[in-house]
């Protein structure tokens, strides 16, 4: 079920708002949040909008997970950390996403810790994920 007007993520797809994008093929996007919960982490969307990640059909959910486990690898290359943590919430965008992030523990994997990144700070770590791809 698709949601009635463009969200912020199916906008910046567009090329309506500027993103620091990591990755993309015809189905999946990939780019840094603005508010990240540790530098680098990766949103990674179907570019069809669905709101909910169990409405989106069959077919692009079992292609998401071996793009988002792509751009996961570049990540963890790009950014020290133990792992990437993949996370589903669902409720700051009602566009589905999955959330990777640099982490050391699994208490890191929490928004209490998502600061506003800088410009600059964003396009330094694109730049070292999209090499590591």
């Amino acid at each position: 079920m698709t949601s009635p007007s463009p969200s912020i993520f199916s906008r910046l797809i567009a090329g309506e708002f500027p993103c620091e994008k990591i990755f993309e093929d015809e189905r999946f996007f990939a780019f840094l949040d603005i508010r990240p919960i540790a530098p680098g982490h990766t949103l990674v969307v179907p570019k069809v909008q669905v709101d909910k990640i169990y409405e989106v059909e069959d077919d692009t959910l079992s292609g998401l997970m071996p793009f988002a486990a792509r751009v996961a690898r570049a990540l963890e290359k790009a950014v020290p950390c133990t792992r990437v943590g993949m996370m589903v919430a669902g409720f700051e965008v009602p566009h589905a996403h999955v959330h990777l992030v640099p982490i050391q523990t699994e208490g890191d994997l929490s928004f209490s810790h998502a600061k506003p990144a800088t410009k600059e700070n964003l396009a330094a770590i694109g730049g070292a994920i999209r090499a590591a791809l």
